[in-house]
């Protein structure tokens, strides 16, 4: 992908985007590799062009704490780089994933007088405080079945490519639940999966019922 082809840079000029392109690369990662980890030393501006992140904490005792995941296009994790703050969580890929990253420390003197940048900037922490309610309000008024509608509704892509035991984690229920109600959905006739756990919806609006109360 091309820089100049990222909305989140759409308002700087041709001379902007060549000093940005020079100070900045686009790096692979694989499935389940991290992009940094609760503890790690912010040194990159990142940007998600491609592939799904999930974004999570930590307990003492090794147990995850979901916080949200990312699609693309996003900007990761911004706030530790204008706080300069360690990251207060990790990030792991779900899936094979593009991120272009930009040294912050040149981008920070370069652009951030950008008038266009600092919207931009003020869009997508916007975006991360609406995130993060959405989890919140899924979490206080949702009960499992309505949790699991939800999630194959908005990701049936990873529902078919990431493990159920990460599922579960992501949506704070217990694997158990997840198989049942999964078990209970194809049963009611609401989805199909075959051998290969490839998803297939059969009543989608059913489905969307659950949790659009």
């Amino acid at each position: 992908m091309l820089i100049k082809e990222i909305p989140f840079f759409s308002g700087l000029n041709d001379e902007d985007l060549k000093r940005l392109e020079n100070i900045s690369v686009i790096k692979s990662y694989k499935k389940d590799e991290f992009l940094f980890m609760e503890g790690d030393e912010p040194q990159w501006f990142n940007v998600l062009v491609k592939g799904t992140i999930k974004i999570y904490k930590s307990t003492p005792k090794g147990k995850e704490i979901f916080l949200h995941t990312l699609r693309p296009i996003s900007l990761v994790a911004e706030l530790v780089n204008f706080e300069n703050i360690s990251y207060p969580a990790s990030g792991v890929f779900l899936n094979n994933a593009e991120v272009l990253r930009i040294n912050y420390n040149k981008f920070k003197t370069d652009f951030l007088s950008n008038p266009s940048i600092c919207f931009e900037l003020l869009k997508s922490l916007s975006q991360k405080l609406r995130i993060m309610n959405g989890v919140l309000q899924n979490e206080l008024t949702l009960k499992s079945d309505a949790k699991v509608a939800k999630f194959i509704v908005e990701n049936p892509d990873l529902f078919s490519t990431i493990k159920h035991t990460q599922i579960a984690s992501i949506l704070n229920i217990a694997p158990e639940t997840l198989s049942r109600t999964i078990s209970q959905f194809k049963q009611q006739g609401i989805i199909k999966l075959d051998d290969n756990l490839n998803l297939t919806f059969k009543d989608n609006e059913k489905l969307i019922s659950l949790f659009n109360i």
